[in-house]
């Protein structure tokens, strides 16, 4: 009886073992909390921060070129950034893809992107808790992370559209 009882405790120690040793999860971000920072050079070669942000509504839209979800929302994006940009909306693209940002600007050039789109780093990616593309945030005026979306479908770009406009009368 002992024997089985000492064998059946490696099993749970190795699992404990493992878990120690597993990489530390993403933190999830969360509605109301305050955006991380955000350092990037954009593929146009802007510096920017979250800081040239404040005042204004943003979209951040983590995106990777491979990713057809992701496809399809670029063009609301699109949408959305000449329909209220002039009314305290930007946008900044932040694509997940690795290497040279050469097939990046590749992709913004034939879909015609029309907001700023960065590389962006892995930190980062961990810092928002990005888990899958397409992810948007919606941080509102004063910095604040007021809506997140994962995927993409057509009730995804309603509710987006209408936090945003929620967002900019405020």
């Amino acid at each position: 009886m002992k024997l089985r009882v000492t064998q059946m405790r490696y099993p749970v120690l190795a699992l404990f073992l493992l878990s120690l040793l597993a990489t530390p999860a993403f933190a999830i971000l969360q509605k109301g909390q305050p955006a991380p920072p955000i350092n990037v050079v954009t593929t146009s070669g802007q510096q920017v921060s979250l800081a040239n942000y404040k005042g204004y509504v943003l979209v951040l839209d983590f995106f990777a070129t491979w990713c057809i979800p992701c496809r399809e929302s670029i063009p609301h994006i699109i949408s959305l950034n000449r329909k209220y940009g002039k009314q305290g909306l930007q946008i900044l693209g932040m694509s997940v893809d690795e290497g040279s940002d050469k097939a990046v600007k590749t992709f913004i050039a034939e879909r015609k992107i029309n907001y700023p789109v960065a590389v962006t780093s892995e930190d980062l990616q961990a810092d928002y808790g990005l888990r899958s593309v397409p992810t948007l945030f919606i941080i509102n005026k004063k910095g604040v992370v007021a809506e997140k979306y994962q995927g993409y479908s057509d009730e995804v770009a309603k509710s987006i559209e209408l936090t945003i406009m929620k967002l900019l009368a405020e």
